[in-house]
């Protein structure tokens, strides 16, 4: 038996722009995904993921990936089929995840990816890097998906704070001890392949506003890399606020996060805006030490939930 876990992710810059060929800065967050793997006697998929209401799903080993798979099972499923075709298994195996909502859009979908391809090959003795580790993961996000960067997959291989540019090209740790942010709740759950479905929608009506767009976003992204190892977050700050107003050019963002990031604001954080696809889901301040309380209740009174989350964390990691 295997258990290994993987952090979630918070997008700092670089929202939907990542999908096209440009990079994002992206870091790990405190909240992990764990998966404990147990090999079988008899050539059986088993699955418990309870925190998606999937409990005691099964079906034969020569069977996994075929037919119809619950929501709550394609990413592990997905997973299992993709390694079993690199690297056969004799034997069954029995899948358990837990912890780590998917409520708050932290990425819990390409986590427990992560983490299925780490515990079985971990179990089975089949040594991946990170890199290997990460292209059989993002390909299993682009088997369910059919789009998607593979920011949060390298998040949850690698951890830490990341450049990263579509697909893998780059993955770029970034040398920091610190990140100073407040993670603000919406209320809202985003649906991120609708969002991502809208973007391109808006791409091939208005292509000339939208690359333009993507093109700022990328050049925020570059200066707010250099600032964020110099650890200047007065100048990250404003570079968030100019990032913001591209994100609600694109259309992704809600009245209550605008709320959220204009409470942050007024109350003293360097910087705010949403974070990941919109339309929901969490809001960040870059903000001083001495005013954390103050802009944590703004966001509190403008209608969100402050959540207690370390950034910057550890990657994928084997705990027994």
């Amino acid at each position: 038996m295997v258990t290994v876990s993987a952090p979630g992710k918070l997008m700092l810059f670089g929202e939907h722009a990542v999908v096209y060929d440009r990079p994002c800065l992206v870091t790990a967050v405190g909240q992990r995904m764990r998966v404990t793997v147990e090999l079988l006697d008899m050539p059986e998929f088993l699955l418990d993921a309870e925190d998606v209401k999937v409990i005691g799903y099964k079906k034969q080993m020569s069977e996994v990936g075929i037919g119809e798979i619950p929501k709550g099972a394609k990413f592990v499923e997905i997973a299992l089929k993709n390694f079993l075709e690199k690297h056969p298994m004799k034997t069954g195996i029995h899948v358990t995840t837990s912890e780590f909502s998917s409520f708050f859009g932290f990425g819990s979908s390409s986590a427990s990816t992560v983490c299925t391809m780490k515990a079985i090959s971990e179990l089975t003795g089949i040594k991946l890097s990170n890199k290997e580790l990460f292209d059989l993961s993002y390909k299993t996000i682009l088997d369910i998906q059919g789009k998607g960067s593979g920011f949060d997959v390298a998040t949850a291989v690698y951890g830490g704070t990341l450049y990263f540019v579509t697909g893998g090209k780059v993955i770029e740790p970034l040398n920091i001890s610190e990140l100073p942010l407040i993670v603000g709740y919406s209320g809202v759950k985003a649906d991120t392949v609708t969002l991502i479905g809208e973007v391109k929608k808006k791409l091939e009506e208005e292509p000339e506003k939208v690359n333009r767009i993507f093109d700022a976003i990328k050049d925020l992204v570059e200066k707010a890399k250099a600032d964020i190892v110099k650890g200047d977050w007065e100048t990250v700050g404003k570079w968030m606020n100019f990032d913001q107003e591209y994100l609600r050019d694109l259309g992704i963002s809600t009245e209550k996060l605008e709320a959220m990031i204009s409470a942050a604001k007024k109350a003293g954080a360097y910087g705010a805006k949403l974070s990941g696809a919109g339309g929901g889901d969490c809001m960040i301040a870059l903000v001083p030490n001495d005013k954390r309380k103050a802009v944590g209740d703004a966001i509190t009174i403008a209608g969100g939930q402050v959540i207690d989350v370390s950034v910057n964390t550890e990657g994928i990691r084997v705990e027994k």
